[in-house]
């Protein structure tokens, strides 16, 4: 796209939009919100860059080679965080009987397993997004 009105409104709101995705997913266990609706936002943010500028330029914040990568390990994480309650005799998903620290209720790290299966996801779903995206743009040519 040629248009430099999109290009300056994109370069200045997506940093915005990326902190704010960011803020959702770390927030998620503690405010409405979450590791998907903050993976979608910050991936939304990834589209747009490379929507506004172009593919070489959306693929410089996140290549197609390194959203792949993150989106296989942050499932195979999300797993390993969920078995960490098996190994240690509780459920899969335990929370407590995984031996996360609980914490002081009301902060950031208060919710125990909950906080990093929420940052998993949302680093999942972003680079779902961003995968799918490539995907589809690379299919056109």
């Amino acid at each position: 796209m040629e248009d430099q009105i999109v290009r300056m409104t994109s370069r200045l709101v997506v940093p915005f939009i990326q902190v704010y995705g960011i803020y959702i997913i770390v927030h998620g266990h503690l405010s409405p919100g979450g590791g998907f609706s903050g993976g979608a936002i910050f991936g939304a943010s990834l589209v747009l860059l490379a929507l506004s500028f172009n593919l070489e330029a959306g693929m410089k914040q996140i290549s197609h080679q390194t959203a792949s990568v993150l989106e296989s390990g942050s499932a195979i994480a999300f797993l390993l965080a969920g078995m960490a309650g098996v190994f240690f005799g509780g459920n899969y998903l335990a929370n407590r009987a995984a031996g996360y620290p609980l914490g002081e209720a009301g902060a950031l790290f208060s919710s125990g397993a909950v906080f990093v299966i929420t940052l998993f996801l949302g680093i999942k779903v972003a680079s779902t997004i961003a995968t799918l995206f490539y995907n589809i743009i690379e299919g056109e040519d």
